[in-house]
């Protein structure tokens, strides 16, 4: 019997053992954004790729904001949950390892509140262009998660300083964490494809 879900995913079993990735697009994007880029860092990956359900001006976003850089942190917590539940029961389902998050802008930031509101839930994962996802970070505990994350010093959506931030919260929980910061703006580099390959391949 297929997986029924409210969130419209795309699924691809792979031919790796190593664990899922979790695909989570940025504002704007699909299910099937960041297909491409999961099978050019981390070829053979099984992967899962819900699709977020609110929209912006026609553009679907995992949560909702006020403005660029001001979120919404009540409807973070409500979509995390909703999006805890369904990585929770797919991965049932599937009979799924926890997988690596792979999320981009406002996917990392969304991944981030995983992290940050359901620790356990995530076997790792990879953060492209995130910002602590609330100006009070609450307590956290993520022991010995590997978490990458890559920051681009001229990017113009995610200051530094709140990247920064991130990193700091990350780490005082307990995660392994590699932060990385790139000469870019907030499109990705070939660094930051290298640095993902490298990370993903020591989690197989």
């Amino acid at each position: 019997m297929d997986f029924q879900s409210d969130f419209q995913f795309v699924f691809r079993k792979g031919t790796s053992p190593s664990p899922p990735l979790l695909l989570l697009h940025g504002t704007g994007g699909n299910e099937h954004d960041l297909l491409g880029l999961a099978d050019t860092v981390a070829t053979g990956r099984t992967v899962l790729s819900p699709r977020g359900k609110v929209l912006e001006n026609g553009m679907p976003r995992f949560f909702r904001r006020f403005a660029e850089g001001q979120f919404d942190e009540d409807d973070i917590r409500l979509r995390a949950a909703d999006l805890a539940g369904f990585v929770t029961a797919a991965c049932k389902h599937y009979a799924l390892a926890a997988p690596v998050a792979l999320g981009f802008s406002n996917g990392a930031n969304i991944a981030a509140a995983l992290l940050t509101l359901h620790p356990g839930l995530l076997g790792g994962a990879v953060l492209l262009r995130a910002m602590a996802p609330f100006k009070a970070m609450p307590s956290f505990t993520l022991p010995a998660t590997p978490v990458l994350l890559l920051s681009g010093a001229q990017d113009p959506m995610i200051p530094l300083h709140d990247a920064k931030r991130l990193a700091v919260n990350l780490d005082t929980a307990g995660a392994r964490l590699n932060h990385k910061t790139f000469e870019a703006s907030h499109g990705l580099t070939q660094h930051d494809l290298a640095h993902m390959t490298r990370f993903l391949a020591e989690q197989e």
